[in-house]
């Protein structure tokens, strides 16, 4: 029986396109052959496994873990999760809009989310609003960057003044990108989407003035065209951003994924994805010198303090010193913990020579107690090399295409999200993992993060009510026709005090697969001396066939957001009638093209349509 995955976007897509050309290409069958036979001599080490089997075994841990909390908002959920090291879900926060797609602690049971709000530039990782929510659920905050060409997208991050940076695109039309140097093969009709950085102090509940703000497009420079304003030579100027150093006619020209910021200089890091490198600009700026290339406390203005990652970038190397390869979560080690200073950052390995795997890596950036960054003329920004690196072992046990992130803790230990499969861990300085998880939400099938924060124990949060709610029962189908409506039950009760009342809901919102009805969707004023209440549930199966499905039904407390229960609930549909290779091979390639670079290379080598997955 094979998993049932929720895939999104345009890459996906082209996946499943090809795999279904599989039906009608005879003219490839030798090449469909020999990938049949590479993928099956392959499956003693493939394998997905399905939800029932994470759930019973998603948390794997010893004495030595950590003692905090881990806050986490899946891409596929409007529930943004707080657990402790035993999985146990202490919080959520509830919204009506997914992810867009990061999640900051704020302290004291405030949240700051990020929302994907509708249309606007750019591709993955699209937002478009924030919002701060307080421990009861309340939005106390709610701001829109969206219109006028501009979209905020993956991350945000709070300053100490209480005001928020936000990563965001601009658009750019095809004749503004050419007159900026940008040659004109590498341009689509869509123009190019650079990005910019704003900090937004908070005016009113759904308002917000930008203080400062940092383009891209003011410290660009070029070699193609000679005519334009910016055109220079390009190794000599690695202050300035290259227009032309990504060949591609790809609007999302940067895909910045995460920000960070540092107290001590006033410095802000951001993650420069498809640059394959990491950038350090100067916050103590005004927005008129954050244009130009003077001023603030480095004298430099917007220009790039710093760079890392891909001297080709800056014409200062080679491909052959590449160390970053689609990063994410490009972050300073906080104050106290070992290696504090440092830079952290997960490299996803997406394009590295070689067997495809991912590392979280740690370098010492050459920077003096004034926050000025050394370069030697005509060389590229050090180190050389990570002063840290993290690996699986094989190394290909390891991978996430996109996504992820990481946090060192005070111990030394490194608490790890791979954002793809979903998975949490954390490793020691000598790299023993003591504590895995595995996200179950909202389902097994539809589980990648973004990244994870960590919450130490002594972080300060509302206390929560005592617990009234309990529910008891589970729901499984097994082989069941597709379209098909089953039916099952489970009971919900008050174990509060004797003078509780409960009024109780369920989440209707919380199983994103089949079409379901509850009989009672909720009640009121439930005491413990009442009988328990049995609900009648009632199940479309969906029309895949040959799938397995699983996730959980929230049933809520009304009047307290901490008191809810999960009823894990899973659905299987037969195995198609249709020939074998075309039903589960069909699936396996999806998954087996991803984690095979070598499979992959041939793929693309007889299907050059083939385009490798991005977030």
């Amino acid at each position: 029986m094979m998993l049932y995955i929720i895939y999104k976007g345009k890459d996906i897509m082209k996946r499943k396109a090809i795999l279904s050309l599989l039906n009608v290409q005879l003219c490839k069958k030798f090449f469909t052959a020999a990938i049949i036979s590479i993928v099956f001599l392959s499956l003693g080490t493939f394998f997905v496994p399905s939800l029932a089997q994470t759930v019973e075994q998603k948390v794997q841990q010893n004495t030595t873990t950590f003692d905090g909390q881990i806050l986490f908002a899946p891409m596929d959920s409007k529930i943004t999760y707080l657990i402790d090291s035993t999985g146990v879900v202490n919080h959520t926060w509830s919204s009506s809009y997914l992810p867009g797609v990061g999640v900051r602690w704020l302290g004291d049971g405030t949240i700051l989310r990020t929302i994907r709000v509708g249309v606007g530039p750019g591709t993955g990782g699209a937002g478009g609003g924030v919002q701060k929510i307080e421990w009861d659920g309340t939005v106390v905050w709610d701001f829109r960057y969206n219109t006028n060409g501009h979209l905020s997208h993956h991350d945000v991050i709070s300053l100490p003044n209480g005001n928020v940076l936000l990563i965001a695109w601009e658009t750019k039309t095809s004749a503004e990108a050419i007159a900026a140097g940008r040659n004109p093969n590498y341009v689509s009709s869509n123009g190019l989407y650079p990005d910019h950085i704003i900090e937004v102090q908070p005016t009113g509940s759904t308002s917000g003035t930008i203080v400062w703000e940092w383009h891209v497009w003011d410290h660009l420079i070029q070699d193609y065209d000679s005519s334009k304003a910016n055109y220079g030579v390009v190794g000599d100027h690695p202050e300035l951003v290259d227009i032309n150093y990504k060949t591609s006619s790809e609007s999302d020209w940067m895909h910045t994924n995460s920000v960070d910021y540092k107290e001590e200089f006033d410095q802000i890091l951001i993650s420069v994805c498809y640059f394959d490198e990491i950038w350090i600009i100067d916050h103590s700026t005004t927005t008129a010198e954050a244009a130009g290339h003077t001023g603030g406390n480095n004298g430099k203005g917007g220009d790039l303090l710093y760079r890392w990652g891909n001297p080709a970038a800056y014409r200062a190397g080679t491909t052959l010193a590449q160390k970053l390869f689609n990063q994410h979560d490009a972050s300073w080690i906080d104050e106290g913990c070992p290696g504090e200073g440092n830079i952290l950052v997960f490299n996803n390995g997406m394009g590295r020579s070689g067997s495809r795997y991912s590392s979280v890596d740690e370098i010492v950036p050459p920077v003096d107690e004034n926050g000025e960054y050394y370069l030697k003329p005509g060389s590229a920004y050090g180190p050389t090399a990570q002063t840290w690196i993290y690996t699986g072992s094989p190394p290909t046990s390891f991978y996430s295409s996109h996504l992820s992130g990481a946090e060192r803790l005070t111990d030394g230990s490194t608490l790890i999200c791979n954002g793809e499969p979903g998975v949490f861990f954390e490793i020691t300085s000598t790299n023993t993992t003591v504590w895995t998880y595995k996200n179950p939400y909202p389902a097994g099938a539809a589980n990648n993060v973004f990244k994870i924060v960590y919450i130490p124990q002594e972080a300060e949060q509302p206390e929560s009510n005592a617990s009234d709610l309990d529910c008891s029962g589970s729901l499984s189908w097994t082989d069941i026709e597709p379209g098909e409506t089953v039916t099952g039950s489970f009971q919900v009760q008050n174990v509060g005090n004797i003078t509780s009342l409960l009024n109780w809901t369920i989440d209707i919102s919380s199983v994103p697969w089949g079409t379901w009805s509850y009989t009672p969707e909720s009640g009121e004023n439930l005491s413990p001396g009442d009988r328990q209440v049995t609900v009648q549930v009632s199940v479309v199966a969906p029309d895949e066939k040959n799938s397995d499905f699983a996730g959980y039904i929230r049933v809520e407390n009304k009047d307290n957001p901490d008191d809810f229960e999960w009823i894990p609930i899973s659905l299987t549909t037969p195995v198609s009638t249709k020939p074998v290779q075309w039903t589960m091979l069909n699936q396996f390639l999806l998954h087996f093209l991803q984690r095979h670079l070598f499979i992959e290379k041939l793929w693309n080598l007889f299907s050059p349509w083939y385009e490798p997955l991005s977030d």
